[in-house]
Order: C-alpha cells, then sequence, then structure tokens
C-alpha cells in the first residue's frame, strides 16, 4: 500500500479508527510531518489536535540512524543495544541538543494555543510512519505522566516488530501497512513525501 501523500494518509487512518469518532479523546501529533497526518485524523473524527514533541538522536557516526529519542520533558528513550556502545558524555550533550529543540518548536508551535491535557482522555498518538519506533516510545513515555486513560499509537505504517513492541506498551495500536514486510523507509510508502514546515505545522494547529 503506498500513499499520494500525508494527507491522504491520514484520512485513510481516521477510518481504522473510526470508533473513536466522538469519543473523549484527542489527536496528538508528532511534528513535523505527523502533524498533516494528525490534522486529517482528528478533522475527520472531530476530534481536538494537539502534539507531542520528540526528538530522534541519531547514532554519532549515522545521524539518520536513531540509537535514541527524547522528549521536551526530557524523557529519554534508547535502544539499549547501542546505548551501551555509545559515550555516555555524548550521548548527555546529543540528549541536551535535541530536548533544545524540542522546547524551541513547542515555543514556535504552541504560541497562542493552551495545551491540551490528555489527563483521563484516550489519547491517541499519531505519526505519518514509524521506522525504529524510539521517537513514538519517547513520545508514548512523556504522555503517560499525563495520566491519559488510554494511549492509542495509529501510523500509516510501521514493521511488524515495531509495531509488537508497541502493542505491549500501547493500549491500542493501529498500522494500515507495512507489518507483512517494511519497505525499509517510511518515505517509500508516500508518491509525495517533502520535509513539512515550521509554517505548515502551525497553519494546521491553528485551522
Amino acid at each position: 500500500m503506498r500513499f499520494r501523500d500525508r494527507a491522504e494518509a491520514g484520512r485513510e487512518l481516521a477510518e481504522a479508527l473510526a470508533k473513536y469518532r466522538g469519543a473523549d479523546a484527542v489527536v496528538y501529533a508528532l511534528p513535523r510531518g505527523g502533524v498533516v497526518v494528525g490534522y486529517e485524523v482528528a478533522k475527520t473524527l472531530s476530534l481536538p489536535l494537539d502534539i507531542v514533541i520528540a526528538r530522534k538522536i541519531g547514532h554519532p557516526h549515522n545521524p539518520e540512524y536513531a540509537v535514541c529519542a527524547v522528549t521536551e520533558d526530557g524523557a529519554l528513550i534508547c535502544d539499549e543495544n547501542e546505548r551501551r556502545q555509545l559515550p555516555e558524555a555524548w550521548l548527555q550533550d546529543a540528549a541536551e541538543h535535541e530536548r533544545a529543540e524540542a522546547l524551541r518548536r513547542r515555543n514556535a508551535y504552541g504560541a497562542g494555543r493552551a495545551r491540551t491535557s490528555a489527563r483521563g482522555k484516550t489519547a491517541i498518538l499519531v505519526d505519518d510512519g514509524i521506522a525504529t519506533g524510539l521517537t513514538m516510545r519517547a513520545a508514548l513515555a512523556g504522555l503517560r505522566k499525563e495520566a491519559p486513560a488510554r494511549i492509542v499509537v495509529a501510523a500509516p505504517c510501521a514493521p511488524a516488530d515495531v509495531a509488537a513492541s508497541l502493542r505491549r506498551e500501547a493500549d491500542d495500536v493501529v498500522i494500515l501497512t507495512g507489518e507483512d514486510g517494511y519497505a525499509g523507509a517510511v518515505g517509500a510508502y508516500y508518491e509525495d513525501f517533502p520535509q513539512t514546515s515550521d509554517a505548515e505545522v502551525i497553519r494546521l494547529l491553528l485551522s
């Protein structure tokens, strides 16, 4: 299965999440690309949209390869096999750098908007795709501190092993494709997969 773009993926994901329409729930998207998907989910299901910001920490010799992820509140999730091979001082510096970027994004995206609390609600965590699962796991850990009644992880694509891992941590996991043989990258599931700008994120959050 391939999607024309993130908006189409969001509409198809919303269909798979139809049971949450009208529920006491909030859609929390992971910026930046996840906000485009999350916007369509929230609009279709008539739910409020907010964000949870988690930042990937790439390997020092291959920045595209995630070894850890950190949220704006400091929740750090790592591939423990990789972490044991990394200098702790380097990891802490990298985590602080990404945490600062997460806070920058919060300030940029959240200006003039009150944060929607997840307490007692169903929190639907949405991204435009899942690869290693580290950023989603970090977002999940950060959101859990708000004591939601239920956490749902939803994405258009994810590998089977990562989806299985997330099912051990979330109350529900909805994945549209990838579990029958992952294509190797999130972008492989899209015909059009441009980088989402800060301006686009802000526009969608204010819509």
